[in-house]
C-alpha cells in the first residue's frame, strides 16, 4: 500500500513537471499575446474574440477526445501528440508579422492542449485515488504554476533587456523542449497509470449523476465571468495603469497565488467537498472591479483575486469530477466538463470583449454577479452529491 502511495506520488510529480515545462511555455506566452495582438493592430473586440474562440474550439474539441480516449484507452498517445502541438505552436508566434497569424497560432496552442487534456486528466485522477484527489491534483497544479509564474519572468526578463515579443516567444522553445522529454520519461516508466486504481464496482446507469449537471451549471457561470488575462493585459496597457514590462509580471504573481491556493483549496475540498467551490467563488467574484477600475496597487490584489479563482478552477473542479462519475465514464465526464467550460468561457470572453469597448462598469458587474449566482449551484451539488 506505501509502495503504491509513493509510485503514484512520483507519477503526479512527473506529469507536474511536465505542467511545469509546459506552462513556463504558454503561459508565458499568453502573459504577453495581449498587448502583441494589439501592437499588430487588434481592437479589444479582436482580442476577446480571439482568446474566447480559441478556448471555445479547445474545450469544444475535448468532447470528442474526452470520449475518444474511453473508447481506446491509448491515454498516452493521445498526451503526447497533444502536448507536441499544444508546445511548438508558441515559438512559432515570433515568426508571426500580422494579428491574423498571431491568432491562428493561439488557436493551435489552445487545440494541442484540447488534445491532450482529458487524457491525461484521466490519467491524474488514477493516481490522487491513492493520496486525496483535492490534494492530488492540487500538488500537481502547484507544479504546474510554478512554471506559469516562471514563464512570465522569463518573458519580463527577455523585454526589460531590450527584447521585443518576438524574442520572447522565441526563448519559451526550450521549456517546451524539456516538457517533452520529461513527459516521454514518465511514459516509459510507468505505461499503465490505471493500475494506482483500484477497479470499481460499475454504476448501473446510462448516464451520469444530476449532481453532475448542477455542478456543470455552476462551473458554466464561473466561466462565463472570468475574463481571460490577454483582455487584462490590453487593459492594463491601454489605460496605462501598469507599464508593459509589469504585465507580465502581474500576470507571475496570480500564478503564484494559484499555486498556493491549489494546494490549500485542495486539502480543503478533502474535508468539505464541493462546498470549497462556493468559498472560492465569493473571494474570486471581486476581482473585476479591482483589475478593471482601480490603480497600480487594486489591480495587484485584483490579480491576486483573480489567481484564486484559477487554482480552483485548474485543479479542485478537475477533482470534484473524478468523485462523480464511474472511471469507465471518466475520459466522456472531463470532455463534457471541459466542452461546457470552454463554451461558456468563450461566450463571456466575447461578451466582456465588447462590454469593455462600452462600459467597463458594466463588464465588472457582469463578471461579478455571475460568480455569485454560481454559489447556490455549488452548494446545491454538494447536498446532491451525498
Amino acid at each position: 500500500m506505501l509502495a503504491a502511495k509513493s509510485a503514484a506520488l512520483v507519477f503526479v510529480l512527473m506529469l507536474g513537471t511536465v505542467s511545469l515545462f509546459a506552462d513556463m511555455t504558454y503561459e508565458g506566452a499568453r502573459s504577453i499575446t495581449g498587448p502583441y495582438l494589439a501592437m499588430l493592430g487588434a481592437s479589444a473586440t479582436v482580442v476577446g474574440l480571439v482568446a474566447g474562440l480559441g478556448e471555445l474550439i479547445g474545450y469544444g474539441l475535448r468532447l470528442v477526445t474526452g470520449y475518444i480516449s474511453d473508447k481506446t484507452r491509448q491515454y498516452w498517445a493521445i498526451t503526447i501528440i497533444g502536448y507536441a502541438v499544444n508546445l511548438l505552436a508558441v515559438p512559432l508566434l515570433a515568426l508571426a508579422g500580422r494579428w491574423e497569424i498571431a491568432a491562428v497560432l493561439m488557436i493551435m496552442e489552445r487545440l494541442g492542449k484540447a488534445i491532450r487534456t482529458p487524457a491525461r486528466d484521466v490519467m491524474v485522477s488514477h493516481a490522487t485515488v491513492q493520496m486525496g484527489r483535492g490534494w492530488g491534483f492540487g500538488v500537481y497544479e502547484a507544479l504546474d504554476q510554478i512554471g506559469a509564474l516562471t514563464g512570465p519572468l522569463i518573458v519580463a526578463a527577455v523585454l526589460y533587456l531590450k527584447g521585443n515579443y518576438q524574442a520572447g516567444f522565441a526563448v519559451l522553445l526550450i521549456p517546451a523542449v524539456m516538457a517533452l522529454v520529461v513527459l516521454i520519461a514518465a511514459r516509459l516508466k510507468y505505461p499503465r497509470p490505471a493500475d494506482f486504481e483500484p477497479a470499481a464496482v460499475k454504476l448501473e446507469t446510462k448516464g451520469f449523476p444530476g449532481a453532475f449537471w448542477v455542478y456543470l451549471a455552476g462551473v458554466a457561470l464561473v466561466a462565463a465571468a472570468y475574463a481571460d488575462f490577454p483582455l487584462i493585459a490590453f487593459h492594463f496597457e491601454k489605460a496605462s495603469v501598469v507599464s508593459s514590462g509589469w504585465i507580465p509580471v502581474f500576470y507571475a504573481l496570480a500564478m503564484g497565488v494559484d499555486a498556493v491556493a491549489a494546494m490549500g483549496f485542495g486539502r480543503l475540498f478533502d474535508k468539505i467537498g464541493i462546498k470549497t467551490l462556493a468559498i472560492v467563488a465569493l473571494i474570486s467574484a471581486f476581482f473585476a472591479p479591482f483589475v478593471f477600475m482601480g490603480g497600480f496597487a487594486f489591480a495587484l490584489l485584483g490579480m491576486a483575486l483573480w489567481g484564486i479563482g484559477m487554482g480552483a478552477q485548474e485543479s479542485i473542479m478537475k477533482a470534484a469530477v473524478a468523485n462523480m462519475v464511474p472511471v469507465e465514464k471518466r475520459g466522456t465526464a472531463y470532455g463534457i466538463f471541459n466542452t461546457g467550460y470552454g463554451m461558456f468561457w468563450f461566450l463571456g470572453s466575447a461578451a466582456m470583449g465588447m462590454l469593455y469597448d462600452v462600459s467597463i462598469p458594466c463588464l465588472v458587474a457582469f463578471s461579478v454577479l455571475l460568480q455569485m449566482a454560481s454559489i447556490p449551484l455549488f452548494l446545491r451539488a454538494g447536498k446532491e452529491k451525498k
